[in-house]
Parts: structure tokens; C-alpha cells; sequence
């Protein structure tokens, strides 16, 4: 790889790091270790081809353009998140898998695959995830800890839910929900 080339991947590198919080090469990798899979099968959950995740990976190409992959990652991260803290199982994690995969992006609030209660109503915790997802698709959780440490001095509450929910994991956020409920 010649220099420019160099500079070029960390530039990409850098955007990815901007816009996701990490460049995507880490990210794909962290999702690959905790669930188990392969690049293969990570491309094909998320709607990529092999090609396309291997030059994400790699810094050839900076930005996801497809917001439905961005919202897939989300979802991703969210259950590597609830396979490590054991709230989801290995064979849960696998149907789960292939609902994202099926998934067509789109309104997070609007997704048609939303965990109910037996009420018909969502879930805290789905509730919660779409709340993160919104924040984490128009901003890094760097970003969203700066605002809320810039937002604490006039607005403390307003700062406490950008990091809890903004940053924060989606168990932290369920549980700090239900603490301020009774």
C-alpha cells in the first residue's frame, strides 16, 4: 500500500470513528467474536455483500450508505450486548439474527418486528432500544456524552437521559427506567 493509499484509509478510518464511534473494522470484528459468526454470515445479516463489509473493514470505504445496514448494526450491538450479559442464549441470538437479517430499516419506531407485552403495548426495554437507536443514528456515543456534559450545568435531567439512554447500555437504561417508576 503506498502512501496515499495509507492516507486515504486513515481518513476513512478517521470518518468511521466520527460517525459510529469506532471504525467499522473494530466494530465488525467486536459483533463477529461475540456472536459467533463469520465475515460471511455478518455481511449477510446485515444486507452487504462480502466485498462491501471486507472494504468497510478494511477503510477502502468510509460510510454505510444504506440506513437500513446502519439500523441492522444497531440492532447487532444491541444483542451482542444481551449475549454477553446472558439475557440472550445462543440459539435466541441465531432466530434473532435472522429477524434482523429480514428486517428493511426504515422508522425504528415503526419496526414491525417490536417485542409487545402481553397487552399488545411495547416492552420497556424495546422502548428503550428504539430511543438509543434514534440517538445513535445522528450521533456517536462520544458525541452524546459531550452534549450531555455540556447540557449538565443547565439541564441536568435532560444530560442524565443523554447518557443513560444515548450511551449508556440497554440494561443500565431498562433498569434506570424502572427505578424512577416507583
Amino acid at each position: 500500500m503506498d502512501a496515499a493509499q495509507q492516507e486515504a484509509t486513515a481518513r476513512a478510518r478517521e470518518l468511521q470513528r466520527n460517525w459510529y464511534g469506532e471504525p467499522l473494522g473494530a466494530l465488525f470484528r467486536k459483533l463477529i467474536d461475540d456472536l459467533g459468526l463469520n465475515q460471511a454470515r455478518l455481511a449477510g445479516v446485515l444486507g452487504l455483500s462480502a466485498p462491501m463489509l471486507s472494504q468497510l473493514m478494511s477503510g477502502q470505504r468510509a460510510k454505510i450508505g444504506n440506513p437500513a445496514v446502519v439500523q441492522r448494526v444497531q440492532l447487532l450491538q444491541d444483542l451482542a450486548g444481551q449475549v454477553a450479559d446472558g439475557s440472550v442464549s445462543a440459539a435466541e441470538a441465531t432466530e434473532r439474527m435472522d429477524e434482523i437479517k429480514k428486517s428493511q430499516g426504515g422508522s425504528v419506531l415503526n419496526n414491525t418486528t417490536q417485542t409487545t407485552s402481553s397487552s399488545g403495548a411495547p416492552t420497556v426495554k424495546r422502548v428503550v432500544r428504539e430511543i438509543q437507536s434514534l440517538l445513535r443514528s445522528v450521533a456517536a456515543a462520544g458525541d452524546i456524552i459531550d452534549a450531555a456534559d455540556a447540557l449538565s450545568p443547565t439541564h441536568p435531567e435532560l444530560a442524565e437521559f443523554l447518557r443513560v439512554y444515548g450511551a449508556g447500555r440497554t440494561s443500565d437504561a431498562v433498569a434506570h427506567y424502572q427505578s424512577h417508576q416507583n
